[in-house]
Formats: structure tokens, sequence, C-alpha cells
């Protein structure tokens, strides 16, 4: 009575074997082409393509190693900037025992913050979206649709983004007297060369050339660290005004907001659990987005310290970066956009939503103190 049923699996796992073999077959066959084609050239065209399989080889090595490999990556970096020890906000006058001294102020500790973001991205690593063999994807495919070699591009984007929102911020409030000053010439430069074309590199489709990205986030980066020499040596403006702030903090919330109606619209239309293969880049652009603001934000509350302490913020500040870290602990290994009520594929993208939500509630309630 059994041989049935024997008989039925061995057929189940003859099919399933027979499958992998016609794949492996699949996968194979122009691999083996090209083998029996190259054994049939000449000893000159061998030489030619062997020299360029070997440039591809170690080209693709590099590459894959660039994005494998992260660098200054730690979440809890703000610590080294040792903010609270900061007893003046960004532009006040610093008291000197020398009155013949040259005149000192405090610097901007979300310029600093900024500035030294765009050195992780460009600097401490490659920037990943304008290499060529990024831009040429996988056989014509581009790297974001595949669920390889496109979370380090990501999360660099996600740190852009809050760099981008900050400079525009520096040049339309922080660094201006109620508006109505003239821009910092070095703001400027570094706000539009940090809204440079993330894939820019030296030659472009239709065959144009031009800077890098990474050159002109580079430039933005030194025009940053050059208005903050010019702030310490009171030679510019920091508005800390509160409605600065508010503003500054509205303009944060309606940031992650869009990134939260994001993730809650992948999240409900595509469940595919491990096999939504834009699920990672969706997950690790938000991540990227909450470690900027976190160490921007931080920086924030020294900049503004007579505000924070005027309104009595301390605790409901803390709480908001308590909940930016927290998100920032979700780093799992393969990212899963499963159903929100499965019980087999994880839900990444609804609880990293969840957490990026709760602390967008937070600065909105900040924003709601200050607004009082």
């Amino acid at each position: 009575m059994l041989d049935p049923i024997i008989q039925f699996f061995q057929n189940i796992f003859s099919a399933i074997g027979r499958g992998i073999g016609y794949v492996i077959a699949w996968i194979l066959f122009p691999f083996l082409s090209a083998g029996r084609w190259y054994a049939s050239r000449g000893f000159i065209l061998k030489g030619v393509v062997g020299l360029i399989v070997v440039l591809l080889f170690i080209a693709y090595g590099h590459f894959i190693y660039q994005t494998q490999v992260w660098y200054g990556f730690n979440p809890d970096r703000i610590a080294d900037y040792k903010l609270e020890t900061r007893t003046l906000p960004a532009g006040a006058p610093l008291s000197g025992e020398d009155p013949a001294a040259p005149k000192k102020c405090q610097p901007s500790a979300i310029v600093e913050v900024t500035a030294d973001l765009i050195d992780m991205e460009v600097n401490q690593n490659n920037w990943i979206t304008q290499a060529p063999l990024y831009k040429m994807g996988l056989f014509g495919i581009d790297w974001d649709n595949t669920p390889w070699l496109d979370n380090k591009a990501s999360f660099q984007r996600g740190v852009n983004q809050a760099v981008r929102r900050t400079t525009v911020e520096l040049v339309d409030r922080l660094a201006r007297v109620r508006g109505t000053s003239g821009i910092n010439a070095k703001l400027q430069v570094a706000r539009s060369a940090s809204l440079y074309d993330e894939t820019a590199w030296y030659i472009n489709f239709p065959f144009s050339i031009r800077d890098p990205a990474s050159k002109q986030f580079n430039i933005a980066m030194n025009n940053l660290r050059g208005f903050n020499t010019e702030l310490a040596n009171c030679q510019s403006i920091f508005d800390g005004r509160t409605d600065n702030l508010l503003q500054f903090m509205d303009n944060i919330a309606n940031d992650l907001g869009n990134t939260s109606s994001i993730l809650t619209q992948r999240s409900q239309n595509y469940n595919a659990g491990w096999f939504d293969t834009r699920a990672d880049d969706r997950f690790w652009f938000t991540f990227g987005q909450i470690y900027g603001y976190y160490s921007i934000l931080s920086a924030a509350r020294a900049d503004f310290a007579p505000v924070v302490k005027e309104k009595n913020l301390g605790a409901l500040w803390q709480q908001m970066l308590d909940r930016l870290r927290s998100s920032l602990k979700i780093q799992p290994v393969i990212i899963s956009n499963g159903a929100e009520d499965g019980w087999i594929m994880p839900t990444h993208l609804a609880t990293q939503g969840f957490y990026l939500l709760n602390a967008r509630n937070t600065i909105v309630d900040i924003r709601d103190v200050l607004d009082r």
C-alpha cells in the first residue's frame, strides 16, 4: 500500500532535481559557449580577450569590495563631538582672557556634523551611485531592482537627503538675520554643490563630460567648513532664533513624513517577503536618512541651546533622539517585506516605519511647543 506514496514522492524529488539541473544548465550555457569560442580562437585574440576578462574581473572585484565594506559607519559617532561640553550656542562670542586677542565666536555644530557626514560619504567611502559599474547594472538591470550590491548606495543617498535639507535650511534661514541679510557666499556654493546630480561621473550619457558627484560634494564640504571658520572668527552669522528652529524642525518632519509614506506604500502593496527586490533600497535609504538626521538634530540642540532651555524642551528633545537612535538598531542581514500579519517572513519595512513615525511625531510635538 505504501508503494504508490513512495513513488509519488520519488517523482516529486525527481522533478525538482530536473528543474534544478535545467536552471544550472541555463546559467552555465553562456559561459560554456564562450569557453568553446575562446578555445577555437588564435593566440593574439585569446590574449586580448583574456586581458579584457582579467580587467573586468579586477574591476568587479573592486566594485564589490566598495559596496560591501563600510568605513566610518557608527550610529553613536555624535558622542565624539562632546556637544554636552559646549556652553554657548552657535555664533555666540567666546570670552577670552586676553582682551587684545582677536575676537572669537562659537562655531556651528550643525555645520560641523553636516560637513563630516559628506566626508564619510565621499572620502572615507566611495560614492557608489556615480560608479560606472553601478550605473551599468546587472546585465542592464538597475542594481536597485536586484537584491545585491545596492544597500550602501541607498544608505548614502539617504544620508545625502539629510545633508541637502540642512544646507538649504542654512542658506534660507539659519545663517541670515530674519531672512533679510545677504546670503553667505560659501553656504550658497555648498547648497548648490550638495544638490548636484547624485549619479554624475566624468563621462555621462549621451557622452557629456562634467564633474563627478563626489567632486561637487567635496566642494560642499569644504565650503561648509569655510563658513564655520568664518563663524568662529565672528565674520559670519548664525541666527539661532525660535522661529528658525521651528521652521527647521517643520521641514525635517515633512521630509521624514514623505519617507514614511513611501515605506507604507511599499509595505502594504508589495508583500513579497524576502523576494521583494526593492525592499532593501527603501529600507537602507530610510536608515541613512535617519542616521544623518540623528547626528544633525543632536548638533541642533547645542546650536539652539538657549531656545531649548527657554522652551523647556530638554526631555522632549532627548525622547526624539532616543527614538531616532532606536530605529538605527534594526540592521537585518536580509531585508524582508512580509505581510504585517505574516508568520514566516518578517516585515522589516513596517517595523522601521513604526520607529520612524514615532520619531517624527516627537519632532512635530517639538515644533508645536516652539510655535506657542
